[in-house]
């Protein structure tokens, strides 16, 4: 045992995620990191479908939504600010400059994600914070609140009832007509310090009970423990990046680690291996293209990538092989 830290050992899920699953993430920025990882080892994640969604009461609408697949959004449900028009259940990254081109947005992804749910067999949800800002004027807790001028708004935090029940009753409804699937549920390890460092913990704790509540209640749900890992693991400031709310990328690279070992076989880790060496690869810039040694070198990742295309027809290597056959 190291003398100096506290190591969280692996404890492998009782389910796997391999390529051939269908994947939907949704949650906090920490899903964009995880997402970015999977889709970098070939894997073909949907992340976010309302973009970055911080509290678990408004990724249990996302989903109640994108699960009745016929509840695409209207003007009404709009709103402008500084020049953009936005919705409260969808992240800042789909406001548009008129109310037609935010609906396109919105509604674009809202479908090719309606119909993703439906095809999903693996589903990681990350809850950022508890906290939340209730719209006084429908009562309505938003997604995002846009920075948003405060006198819109009323805070208050949900109990961990409240998040169990909202997550429990839309999982257990979409798992009813998807019985092989199958959810990782995740705290985020991002600190939400607007409200002071107290604030932040007992939020997260909030989070981390309902989590278990979940767990106990759906045996298809697993909490994989990302906050644990850079709260208790790592738990030092050179694993957060400088601003000091959000991790270092050694840190989420440990974390990574972390979840590919809980949630991958064996097989799966040797075939990222082999992806890996081949997206490497594809990332090194020759001085000197026009070389035999060079020319060798491609036609040999060209090799590499025919040989995993053979054994995994699914995986999508069109950027990789573009670069070797521009020489």
């Amino acid at each position: 045992m190291d003398s100096f830290r506290t190591t969280i050992p692996v404890q492998r899920a009782p389910f796997s995620i391999g390529h051939t699953d269908g994947l939907m993430l949704a949650g906090s920025c920490f899903t964009e990191h995880i997402g970015n990882r999977l889709a970098e080892a070939k894997f073909s994640p949907r992340v976010n479908p309302f973009g970055i969604v911080y509290n678990p009461l408004s990724i249990a609408r996302c989903l109640e939504r994108l699960w009745a697949a016929d509840r695409p959004f209207r003007a009404a449900e709009l709103f402008e600010n500084a020049g953009l028009w936005r919705s409260w259940e969808h992240h800042s990254a789909f406001a548009g400059t008129t109310p037609e081109d935010a609906l396109h947005r919105i509604n674009e992804a809202y479908s090719a994600d309606a119909a993703a749910l439906r095809q999903t067999s693996r589903l990681l949800l990350t809850f950022g914070t508890a906290d939340v800002f209730v719209l006084r004027s429908t009562g309505q807790v938003v997604a995002n609140n846009h920075k948003m001028p405060a006198a819109h708004f009323d805070s208050r935090r949900l109990s961990a009832e409240e998040t169990t029940d909202a997550i429990c009753n839309v999982l257990q409804t979409i798992h009813a007509a998807q019985p092989g699937l199958k959810v990782a549920l995740t705290v985020s390890p991002v600190r939400h310090l607007r409200a002071g460092a107290v604030a932040n913990q007992r939020s997260k704790a909030v989070l981390v009970l309902a989590c278990e509540a979940i767990c106990r209640q759906l045996p298809f749900v697993h909490y994989f423990p990302a906050y644990e890992l850079l709260l208790d693991d790592l738990r030092d400031y050179r694993f957060y990046a400088a601003d000091m709310i959000h991790p270092s990328e050694v840190a989420v690279s440990y974390i990574w680690d972390h979840f590919v070992e809980t949630f991958c076989t064996p097989e799966t880790r040797q075939l990222m291996d082999r992806i890996g060496k081949i997206r490497r690869a594809a990332q090194h810039r020759p001085f000197h293209r026009d070389t035999e040694d060079y020319r060798k070198f491609a036609e040999a990742q060209r090799d590499a990538i025919a040989r995993l295309r053979a054994e995994q027809p699914g995986l999508d290597f069109g950027e990789e092989l573009a670069y070797f056959q521009e020489t």
